[in-house]
């Protein structure tokens, strides 16, 4: 970890709860808000772990959420895109880690001290109604999650998490080649459907005349349309 010294407004402009904050009132937070940089594979926030009171918001780069159960088995939770804040019970709760964040590429995470925050959300309590919009979203999201686990076969999680990332990530063209933005392991699409990486190894074995997964994670689309039909008969089933 790099710490980078104070944010600027340009920054904190690119967090989706200051989009309508008015430069004016973000200067206010520059002398509270610091930027930190680390490295892909670091970890920024660890379960358990004591915070201090503070907003954790992405600027750059891309973060994963891992959370462990007693038992030891790791769950990956969701994938942050920047922009995104993180870590809420930093903010509202017991200023203890919620979950595990990493970098998958090289980050840029930005904080914010609590008062000067709560300063901010008295002259404009728009921030406050997007803090909580992100936060039904997620609700949203896990419930979405909860009700896939228990109803949905795992080749239709799969491709709908392919789908989501897309939605999310969006996708570029390499060597005449559409693939998904990131990379996503079997390990971390296995950890995040609910399934095996053996399981999951077996799932794009079925649908390689839709999709491709080169090692390392990169996942190429060869035909959505194809992978489409997929998804729509086996919802089916």
């Amino acid at each position: 970890m790099i710490f980078k010294g104070c944010s600027s407004i340009a920054q904190l402009s690119k967090i989706s709860i200051f989009k309508y904050v008015q430069p004016h009132d973000l200067e206010q937070l520059i002398p509270y808000s610091y930027i930190r940089q680390y490295s892909e594979g670091e970890i920024v926030i660890l379960e358990g772990e004591q915070l201090e009171p503070q907003l954790f918001a992405l600027v750059d780069g891309f973060l994963q959420i891992n959370k462990t159960t007693p038992n030891g088995k790791e769950s990956i939770l969701r994938h942050l895109p920047a922009g995104e804040i993180f870590a809420a019970p930093a903010l509202f709760g017991k200023c203890l880690g919620p979950a595990t964040v990493t970098a998958q590429l090289n980050s840029e995470i930005l904080t914010v001290k609590k008062e000067a925050l709560l300063r901010v959300i008295s002259k404009n309590p728009e921030v406050a109604f997007r803090i909580l919009e992100v936060f039904h979203d997620r609700m949203q999201r896990f419930h979405t999650t909860i009700h896939s686990l228990i109803s949905e076969r795992a080749i239709v999680r799969l491709i709908k998490l392919i789908k989501e990332h897309k939605e999310h990530y969006g996708t570029q063209i390499v060597n005449n080649e559409q693939c998904l933005n990131g990379k996503i392991s079997h390990y971390q699409i296995a950890r995040t459907i609910g399934i095996t990486y053996e399981e999951c190894v077996r799932l794009f074995k079925k649908l390689q005349e839709a999709i491709i997964y080169k090692r390392g994670g990169k996942i190429i689309i060869k035909n959505w349309e194809k992978l489409e039909e997929i998804l729509i008969m086996n919802e089916k089933i």
